[in-house]
């Protein structure tokens, strides 16, 4: 597990690790549209105390109460939850496509052809 780094400050750079306290309907919208555009693993803590470990992969904000539903990792299993309900959202999984965006490619591509290297159009191999 990534070591956790409290931070109500967040952008969407070097998220891993970081923990998200949520002290208002602001920052848990923040919050939640970050951990959905995460590629990763996510650690919700609730209000009640439970913790859910799992990927979310869908949100409804115009819904009432707005709810976020995650895909759990240990079971696969499908839950809903409300955004009043969350206390905080850790990034404890690692994002898989983080420093792969396409313009990280081009640059990869552009830098090998000028060094000669061979440079081909094929992706990299997953981890």
């Amino acid at each position: 597990m990534a070591e956790e780094n409290p931070n109500t400050e967040l952008d969407t750079k070097a998220l891993e690790g970081v923990t998200a306290e949520l002290i208002d309907d602001a920052s848990r919208t923040k919050a939640v549209e970050l951990a959905f555009d995460y590629r990763g693993d996510v650690t919700l803590r609730t209000t009640a105390g439970d913790e859910l470990v799992g990927y979310v992969f869908d949100r409804k904000q115009d819904a009432t109460p707005a709810t976020l539903r995650i895909m759990l990792a240990d079971t696969g299993e499908k839950k809903s939850l409300a955004y009043n309900d969350l206390a905080a959202v850790v990034f404890t999984g690692r994002d898989c496509a983080a420093g792969k965006s396409w313009e990280t490619w081009v640059r990869k591509y552009a830098e090998k052809k000028a060094r000669g290297e061979a440079a081909a159009i094929e992706p990299e191999e997953l981890e």
